[in-house]
């Protein structure tokens, strides 16, 4: 009976003394964009997973997360909708959650510009755009009748300082970094977004890979879990995840730029009505006319591509019905010699 206690004593001291070392690879340089990790990480609920989670920053010159994770480099990272095609063209991606509902990539012209609406992009000097990583910017002038070859056309290499010059009409810019950049400077903008003319993909993707999750599937959903409480704390704990933010991850960045930021992405993060990293099938099928992939090649690509939520809590509930099997099988002895003694 001693020997059967301490055993599960032991088991329960490993399972509790045990570490798994993770990476998450971001998209970009430290920011509030990722504040959900950062929190997860400084509040304990990585450890408290059993997991100790490296967060590794992204080289601005070279932002793409894919390589990593396919290589085996980072396990988990941040990605766009692009993943999808990624998917369909043979990578062993597996996407975890949408951390944001709607694109954060906007184009931005100024406010005394001609162009409102889609349409008026007719003819405009543009900044070149990746059609992976930025597709619904493209194809939302291309809804409106700009065709490919007058968008490559229109296309020209440059960013923000082209566009201040006049050399650009239109520039792509992330919708909490550039905007803000122009408010301090002075310069009046607009920005013109595909979520105000129907195209609502996925941003800020979580994922990691095929060959991850099977060999650790544990890791991945106890992972997901506490990132994902990360992120509920930050959207209740605006002050302090901006000051946690500040102080251990964007040195770099301001306090009031950080704020900017937090309160900009938090409708995007969790608008009314949407459950926190929330993925529908629906949704990605929209995506996936984004990028013309057909419903058979879709079909296809999306067999195991979106986590199985529904099997990481099976996963969790094993291990809990494992552990009352043990302690059920403990507590016989000390039931019986209850009972014998009662009858004495």
């Amino acid at each position: 009976m001693k020997s059967l206690l301490g055993l599960i004593c032991l088991m329960l001291s490993m399972s509790a003394q045990s570490v798994d070392n993770v990476s998450l690879q971001l998209k970009w340089t430290h920011q509030f964009q990722f504040a959900g990790y950062y929190m997860a990480a400084e509040k304990g609920f990585y450890k408290e997973a059993g997991l100790n989670v490296a967060i590794i920053p992204a080289d601005p010159n070279d932002p793409d997360t894919f390589p990593k994770v396919l290589n085996g480099q980072a396990d988990f990272a941040i990605t766009h909708s692009g993943i999808l095609q990624k998917r369909q063209q043979g990578a062993s991606v597996v996407a975890l959650g949408a951390i944001l509902q709607f694109s954060p990539y906007c184009w931005m012209v100024k406010n005394n510009s001609d162009i409102f609406q889609p349409r008026d992009f007719v003819g405009k000097k543009l900044s070149k755009v990746s059609s992976l990583e930025n597709a619904e910017l493209l194809v939302m002038l291309q809804r409106a009748g700009l065709s490919q070859e007058s968008l490559m056309a229109a296309s020209h290499e440059g960013g923000v300082k082209e566009w201040l010059a006049g050399d650009l009409d239109a520039v792509q810019v992330y919708v909490t970094n550039e905007p803000y950049s122009m408010t301090l400077r002075g310069v009046g903008y607009r920005i013109i977004c595909p979520q105000k003319f129907g195209l609502n993909v996925y941003g800020d993707i979580l994922y990691t890979s095929e060959q991850f999750l099977a060999k650790k599937p544990e890791v991945v959903e106890r992972f997901y879990r506490a990132s994902l409480k990360g992120w509920r704390y930050a959207l209740l704990h605006l002050e302090e995840s901006i000051d946690v933010t500040k102080q251990h991850y964007a040195k770099h960045k301001s306090v009031q730029e950080l704020a900017y930021e937090a309160h900009v992405l938090a409708s995007y993060i969790q608008p009314p009505g949407i459950k926190l990293g929330n993925m529908s099938m629906a949704k990605w099928r929209l995506i996936a006319e984004l990028y013309g992939i057909e419903q058979a090649d879709f079909d296809q690509a999306f067999d195991g591509f979106m986590y199985d939520q529904q099997q990481a809590e099976a996963i969790e509930l094993s291990w809990m019905l494992i552990l009352a099997i043990i302690l059920s099988i403990a507590c016989v002895p000390l039931y019986s010699r209850l009972i014998s003694s009662n009858r004495r």
